[in-house]
């Protein structure tokens, strides 16, 4: 398969994944279906895996995150400064991962794919090779 498509497919991916997990946390999916729910349970989880923190910062923290995610997601779809969005992203993860592994444990961020979907943003970061990009556009113009 040509590279292109493979990036094209890791930059879907990590997007869709990204803004499944918004849609999860603001209660968008059915309650069959999620991992939260709602806004609430999020915040609460947010707590579970991020003790170290105040809880009047732990808002600020699940705000922060979900905007980040909401903006890497469509920055990664569009293909706009494409290897920036992704090593932001694979750094979201990668801290995501970090955190679930100190207060849960290992199991959990391997049971939700997390240190994958990091190493595929870092490896979408390395992809070159551009197609159905913004980036393409900005590029010609400067």
């Amino acid at each position: 398969m040509k590279t292109i498509f493979i990036k094209l497919f890791l930059r879907a991916s990590i997007a869709f994944g990204f803004l499944s997990a918004v849609a999860d946390r603001l209660g968008f999916w059915s309650k069959e279906k999620s991992a939260w729910g709602s806004w609430d349970n999020f915040i609460e989880y947010t707590q579970v895996i991020n003790p170290w923190f105040p809880n009047t910062l732990i808002n600020a923290i699940g705000t922060v995150t979900t905007g980040a995610e909401i903006i890497l997601a469509i920055f990664l779809l569009i293909g706009f400064k494409t290897s920036l969005s992704a090593t932001i992203s694979g750094f979201l993860l990668l801290i995501f991962s970090i955190a679930m592994t100190l207060s849960l444990s290992v199991k959990a961020p391997l049971d939700y794919s997390v240190f994958s979907a990091a190493a595929a943003a870092f490896g979408v970061s390395l992809l070159k090779e551009q197609y159905l990009e913004i980036d393409i556009l900005l590029n010609k113009k400067i």
